[in-house]
């Protein structure tokens, strides 16, 4: 059994407030989850305007299949045109 844990870092510059956070974070989660049937949770900076963490978890037999799935929800999170993908961070366990 293999764990796959992707931690992604959004820079959200139109952000003015929680709430418009809150809705990127809701469509984002929503969207992973719908495509790609992974755990997904906002992990750090909930109280920031402009930046989010989120953490998204899946879990296989094969190593190959959760690195594919990772690198495609990676790419969605390079083209997600309302916030900058900062940063990225793959475990695999």
């Amino acid at each position: 059994m293999i764990i796959g844990v992707l931690t992604l870092d959004f820079f959200l510059a139109h952000s003015h407030s929680l709430k418009e956070k809150r809705r990127f974070i809701n469509s984002f989660v929503g969207r992973i989850q719908h495509r790609f049937n992974a755990s997904v949770s906002e992990v750090d900076f909930q109280d920031s305007w402009q930046r989010a963490r989120i953490a998204i978890a899946l879990v296989n037999s094969e190593g190959s299949v959760v690195r594919q799935v990772m690198d495609k929800i990676l790419e969605e999170a390079h083209n997600y045109p309302e916030a900058m993908l900062s940063g990225h961070q793959l475990d695999l366990y």
